[in-house]
């Protein structure tokens, strides 16, 4: 129906890559779309198109142009961790569209389309390999994430109400992800992208609690 992108799962040794979460999912009901601000930038310089933060908040990330920098081993094996996060978002938002009549599922999975992008971006630029190349919808190179998706799409394949809240709680653990991500980090391009990325979520996140909590 759709194509689109977002959340990896990965602690290795006391380094945190990316997070491994299970949330128990709360139920809602399904409130009529509410009318929003018209086009026009939002945080972070993100458009914002109608509907506003209601429907998603946010339809991507501006292209990657800051200069490269230095990337530790950490840093490094933490952005192919944020390139499965990004998929991971990404195909459970479209599968919870195809299965949910709900536009906020069809604005976030489009944004994750940029934002892995601009992942895959910073991995070429550093001569990292891309664990998402090649792989199905649904499909992770790394188990623990594969685990994680597995889960968060059978409990949001239960009501359209539990798909919101498993999109919330992908949203919360991301944010204090790319928080960790962005911590000691000084190649300029990278940081650009990781504050993108959060303001996005941000964004995200609030869509969520607002269809959560009405």
């Amino acid at each position: 129906m759709k194509t689109r992108t977002r959340i990896a799962a990965i602690t290795a040794a006391g380094i945190v890559t990316a997070g491994v979460f299970a949330g128990t999912l709360a139920l809602a009901s399904d409130p009529p779309p509410m009318p929003g601000p018209g086009p026009g930038p939002g945080p972070g310089g993100m458009t914002m198109p109608r509907g506003g933060q209601r429907d998603g908040g946010c339809l991507g990330i501006p292209g990657v142009v800051d200069p490269s920098g230095t990337l530790t081993e950490v840093q490094r094996t933490t952005l192919a961790a944020n390139a499965e996060e990004e998929k991971l978002a990404h195909d459970l938002y479209t599968a919870f569209a195809d299965r949910y009549d709900l536009q906020i599922f069809d604005r976030i999975a489009a944004a994750e389309t940029t934002h892995l992008d601009a992942v895959r971006t910073l991995m070429t630029r550093y001569g990292i390999t891309d664990p998402t190349a090649n792989q199905a919808p649904g499909r992770f190179t790394t188990p623990a994430v594969q685990a994680t998706y597995d889960q968060l799409l059978a409990k949001g394949s239960g009501s359209q109400d539990a798909a919101l809240e498993a999109g919330r709680t992908v949203e919360t653990t991301d944010i204090s992800l790319l928080r960790q991500s962005l911590d000691g980090l000084s190649a300029p391009d990278v940081q650009r992208v990781y504050s993108h990325l959060l303001t996005a979520s941000q964004h995200h996140l609030t869509a969520f609690d607002r269809w959560l909590n009405r």
